[in-house]
């Protein structure tokens, strides 16, 4: 946007959803060292958005049956959503997405097991609004840029993971291998840094980490819920040996204890995965993907560096992702348009720029479906498949026909909003708001000509009527606006 430099643009659409006009007015005379810490140390700003949900003047949310987001997780789909585009902490929310992706847990398997109301609340409710623990999404967001040891421990005591890979049946008598499995293939150390072995020591040290039921428990009842317990008969209790230090001191065996102490195990697991190097280099090259470049490999400088200050910080999270926003490698022109949008990105960065007005959040869940994120429901434990995977030439008609109902949408808004006394007056104005990858000069000749397609340019009211929301609709629409 021309109130913003390029710089503080590349970085509101990594570090946030792109920026709308009031965005644009926020950071447009701050400095970039200014813009980040804004974002990163975002407790300086309101958490209020939820509070602002009904607002004439923002997105709408469909509340045709009521609104009750913390049980009903299409209601919990709109309050994420309007979260995104109207938060004042958008670090936040991209993290919240980030380490959603990371502990994938679909909505559909909860449900199987527990059924719609306590499904919703065990990945969506905040908390205090009714009774048992916060859901999910909202530990996602209480530590998005926390310490991810911290994280990782209560991952592994959250209702929604123990059910999604079983962990309500890990038992001394039948260790559950699945997350013993993934908390280090997918949410630690990686592939090729564990053995199989390593996996059925993983399980036994979870054995009786698992759910018990509120008193009078009645999955349909709202305040009904499932919580974390730590059934101590359920443990087995045998020293457990790892191919990996376990401990700083370099032992690799997690020593015999009694039942009441067992469930000290998994903690001492935890925080040794946690705190492993590899943990920590595969964060930064992760982190690479989602903040700098998914054209280009991550420089091993970068994840050396981005490493070193995750284990100096004893894996707090806010240092590295400060870190990387201040980087030469960040900061580099050449990786601005080198990351692929999820489907969510994109849409909340379409809505962001082009306007919100009239416009019910509803309409988005159908098309991120179609566009291959369904918030609340990813594929499978290892989340969205990322970069070029995101398209086919069904997402993108998917992603062209959001473009166009957005549009219209703000088909009477538009016009006051944009400088229309030329086309390319037009083109420029919308190009300040609607920010794709730079177009090449065959590209802008075509958008130019579609303005000046039916006869002469007037620049009259029922002509911008048809011709910014048409304008708009192929920006959103273009292969240049699918990178961030």
């Amino acid at each position: 946007m021309s109130q913003i430099s390029p710089e503080i643009d590349h970085l509101l659409r990594r570090a946030g959803f792109g920026a709308s006009p009031a965005d644009a007015e926020t950071f447009g005379n701050m400095s970039m060292d200014a813009a980040v810490d804004y974002l990163v140390d975002y407790e300086g700003r309101p958490d209020d958005v939820d509070a602002r949900i009904g607002r004439a003047d923002l997105a709408k949310v469909n509340t045709t049956t009521g609104f009750t987001p913390d049980i009903d997780i299409d209601d919990a789909r709109q309050r994420w959503m309007f979260r995104m585009v109207h938060s004042r902490r958008p670090l936040q929310e991209k993290m919240a997405l980030f380490w959603h992706n990371h502990f994938a847990t679909a909505y559909s398997k909860l449900n199987a097991d527990s059924g719609t109301t306590q499904a919703a609340k065990m990945l969506a409710q905040k908390p205090g609004v009714l009774r048992g623990p916060q859901g999910q999404l909202e530990l996602f967001r209480q530590y998005a840029l926390g310490n991810f040891r911290d994280l990782l421990l209560q991952v592994a005591r959250d209702p929604a993971m123990l059910v999604w890979l079983d962990g309500q049946f890990n038992t001394a008598s039948k260790p559950q291998e699945n997350f013993g499995r993934e908390v280090m293939e997918l949410f630690t150390v990686g592939v090729g840094n564990y053995t199989e072995p390593d996996v059925y020591a993983a399980a036994r040290v979870f054995t009786g980490w698992n759910l018990r039921e509120s008193e009078g428990y009645n999955s349909g009842d709202m305040n009904s819920y499932q919580e974390f317990v730590f059934n101590a008969d359920e443990h087995e209790t045998t020293a457990k040996t790892f191919s990996f230090p376990v401990y700083s001191d370099g032992t690799k065996t997690i020593a015999a204890r009694s039942v009441s102490a067992g469930i000290q195990d998994g903690v001492d697991l935890i925080t040794g995965l946690a705190m492993h190097p590899e943990t920590a280099r595969r964060f930064a090259r992760k982190f690479w993907n989602f903040f700098v470049s998914e054209v280009t490999p991550a420089d091993p400088a970068f994840v050396e560096g981005a490493a070193g200050v995750y284990l100096q910080n004893g894996t707090e999270i806010r240092p590295v992702v400060r870190y990387i926003l201040n980087s030469p490698w960040f900061n580099d022109p050449s990786v601005r348009f080198t990351r692929y949008s999820w489907a969510a990105e994109f849409v909340v960065r379409g809505i962001k720029e082009v306007g919100w007005q009239g416009l019910s959040l509803d309409q988005t869940k159908t098309p991120m479906a179609n566009m291959g994120q369904m918030l609340f429901e990813p594929p499978n434990v290892a989340g969205w498949q990322l970069g070029a995977n995101w398209f086919s030439t069904a997402t993108m008609l998917a992603r062209s026909n959001f473009a166009a109902t957005l549009a219209a949408s703000q088909k009477q808004f538009l016009p006051v909003e944009v400088d229309g006394g030329t086309p390319q007056a037009l083109l420029a104005s919308m190009l300040d708001r609607v920010t794709p990858a730079p177009l090449d000069t065959a590209p802008q000749q075509a958008l130019l000509s579609y303005l000046l397609a039916g006869g002469n340019w007037t620049g009259n009211s029922a002509q911008l009527n048809t011709r910014a929301a048409g304008l708009a609709r192929l920006l959103v629409g273009s292969s240049e606006y699918q990178l961030v």
